[in-house]
């Protein structure tokens, strides 16, 4: 297990801007005791209507888990306007500057759609009972090999490049994920900064542990952390843009490959108005894809899961394939209601 796990540690790195080593990680079963944040929501902003649909969906993408662990006990039903678990999340991943950094560089945006249009059919067909959400995942804040004019090795992408990506998401009514890699930055210095798209109900945030280097390294040199502090910012920012601005709910994606990625897991805080999904994006085989997702989403349940594919890097090793929706609609537990593509 440990070779598996430590091949992919390595196999992210590679995918990334730069390469480095890998920390050593362990595994860890323990219950989640979960805290629900206080909130001023109202019941009537509360989908009191749909709590047995939203009910009955969670108990159907445990897909059969019998442990307790799934669904996450005693969270809050999220405000009006939730798309999970509703709907699956189908996401194309990158940045437009680069095309060693996911499909959304590789391709201009029709034939970026052609190729996301399948992956959503293919989704819509494994699992019928459940429609599909298009979505353009942008990397916003870009982790660096050198520490530019500030030492905080990381760019921000410029406000032409955001407004692009969302009008790339406009041609298939898709929703906007912005990417933060905070590099020697940090969450609270970077997050706030992307208030304007935030605002918008249909832009979301996602944060990656892989290039937060709190101890100062060179991003790609180690693998990063976020502590649930760092994560329970983040939500808490989120929350209240939704209750100031009358949104619906946001989702917010944590990435996670190893155990030491997300730190103090159990102290993260659950709020109606946000959907936190961790998400497993390392690259391999798939029992060694299999293997990472159960040691560290399933064993560490905070509240939805995800899952990434990798166009090339899932074929480097054999059996030189990847691994397709019925497989991961059958296997995985819990299924995940976030699918990403880089």
């Amino acid at each position: 297990m440990r070779k598996r796990t430590i091949f992919i540690s390595i196999a992210i790195v590679f995918t990334c801007i730069l390469t480095g080593c890998i920390e050593k990680t362990t595994s860890k079963s323990n219950e989640r005791k979960i805290e629900i944040a206080k909130t001023d929501i109202s019941e009537k902003e509360v989908i009191a209507t749909d709590s047995i649909a939203y009910n009955k969906k969670l108990r159907a993408l445990t897909n059969g888990d019998t442990t307790g662990k799934w669904p996450v006990r005693h969270q809050p039903y999220p405000i009006k306007g939730a798309i999970l678990p509703f709907k699956r999340i189908v996401a194309y991943y990158g940045n437009l500057y680069s095309k060693r950094m996911g499909i959304l560089g590789e391709y201009p945006p029709k034939e970026v759609w052609r190729r996301l249009n399948i992956e959503v059919k293919a989704w819509e067909k494994a699992d019928p009972t459940t429609p599909v959400q298009p979505a353009i995942h942008y990397i916003a804040v870009v982790a660096q090999g050198y520490p530019l004019k500030d030492g905080k090795y990381r760019t921000r992408m410029p406000k032409v490049q955001i407004d692009s990506a969302l009008s790339i998401a406009k041609m298939g009514n898709a929703i906007v994920f912005l990417d933060v890699q905070v590099a020697l930055s940090n969450v609270r210095d970077e997050v706030p900064l992307l208030e304007k798209y935030l605002k918008m109900p249909h832009v979301h945030l996602a944060i990656d542990p892989e290039f937060s280097m709190k101890d100062g390294s060179r991003p790609g040199t180690k693998i990063g952390s976020y502590d649930a502090s760092d994560i329970n910012y983040c939500s808490d920012y989120l929350a209240r843009l939704v209750r100031e601005n009358k949104l619906p709910p946001k989702i917010f994606i944590v990435h996670r490959f190893t155990q030491r990625m997300v730190r103090n897991y159990k102290n993260i805080v659950l709020h109606p108005e946000v959907q936190i999904v961790m998400n497993m994006d390392g690259w391999g085989a798939p029992v060694l894809k299999y293997d990472s997702y159960h040691d560290y989403i399933y064993r560490e349940p905070v509240q939805f899961t995800g899952f990434k594919l990798f166009y090339k890097n899932d074929l480097k090793r054999p059996p030189h394939r990847m691994l397709t929706p019925p497989e991961l609609m059958m296997k995985l537990k819990p299924r995940p209601v976030y699918i990403q593509y880089q």
